[in-house]
């Protein structure tokens, strides 16, 4: 009989990959625990499994790790490549990481159809939770990571990271631990192995199940908002302003989704939660020719019965 944590991680990966059947995936594959257990799964139930190791160049020795990791899989039956990246540009380290690995994936991919798998469990997606609450995050951001979110596909989302780790035990895979995984200079790692657990003794238990949960509830909360913003969004647009009569009597959380991709389909990044009650107070209140200063040195204006983006009135923008 299979052992039990394979099985549960193979199942996972069957289910996830079974409308893929036609294409190669491309599994990340870091060393660690969840992506070597996701790496041997997705060999056992797919045909066309390869993997990417990304070298992020941050740690003595990262090269000699990836070369390493990318030879066992290769071992296993998953051909792999080594992928180096330069780690730099905005947010600190976590986020200029998360960017070039990203990048790295999505060229790394086979196929244009193919999916990347990301060995995400069940505990990344409770830290991702309560990272959005103590930032005071909305729904969208409170929803968590999707399993579909192309091209990335994240089967283990309903798997404990210590099934993962017992998986590579019973298939005899030697894990790497990341050691900026225990790293307390960066915020996940002090959530991991301090907050939760003390959230978990605290509560008696089930917190981390809990909190993936809670992100599956809002997600669904979030998909069904978003789709009622994109219909009031298609009766609203009037070349290129937004018709502000077509939001008024809405749900505030309607109204913003709508704002929201409205603007963003317009060109404006950066937007935060307080650029977005400006808007939204000038679409329903007006009065004409108020403007609320959005990124990029742009205003947001009514005018003749829409909103619509000008030039603004910044130093340096003119």
């Amino acid at each position: 009989m299979s052992d039990p944590a394979v099985a549960e991680v193979r199942r996972a990966v069957r289910a996830a990959v079974a409308p893929f059947r036609d294409v190669p995936v491309l599994v990340a594959c870091s060393g660690g625990a969840d992506s070597l257990a996701l790496a041997a799964a997705a060999r056992a139930v797919h045909d066309d499994v390869h993997a990417a190791v990304v070298d992020h160049g941050l740690q003595e020795g990262s090269a000699d790790r990836a070369r390493a990791t990318a030879a066992l899989l290769a071992a296993r039956g998953v051909p792999a490549r080594v992928h180096r990246v330069d780690v730099d540009g905005r947010g600190g380290t976590e986020a200029a990481a998360r960017r070039a690995r990203y990048g790295a994936l999505r060229s790394a991919r086979p196929h244009a159809d193919a999916p990347v798998l990301l060995g995400h469990t069940l505990d990344d997606q409770a830290e991702t939770v309560l990272l959005g609450l103590g930032r005071g995050s909305g729904a969208r951001s409170l929803s968590g990571m999707r399993a579909w979110d192309d091209p990335w596909l994240r089967p283990l989302l309903g798997v404990r990271r210590a099934t993962t780790r017992a998986a590579c035990a019973a298939q005899d895979l030697p894990v790497w631990d990341d050691p900026h995984n225990t790293d307390p200079r960066f915020t996940r790692a002090r959530l991991r192995h301090e907050v939760l657990p003390l959230l978990e003794d605290v509560l008696a238990g089930g917190v981390a199940g809990a909190l993936a949960r809670t992100a599956a509830q809002l997600r669904e909360d979030d998909e069904a908002l978003t789709a009622i913003a994109d219909s009031v969004l298609a009766s609203a647009v009037d070349g290129d302003g937004l018709a502000h009569d077509a939001l008024s009597g809405r749900p505030v959380a309607v109204r913003r989704r709508v704002l929201r991709a409205w603007l963003q389909a317009s060109g404006v990044t950066g937007l935060t939660a307080e650029h977005l009650h400006g808007a939204d107070a000038l679409a329903v209140r007006g009065p004409d020719r108020t403007g609320t200063a959005l990124p990029g040195g742009l205003d947001l204006v009514r005018a003749r019965g829409r909103l619509v983006l000008r030039p603004g009135n910044w130093p340096g923008t003119r």
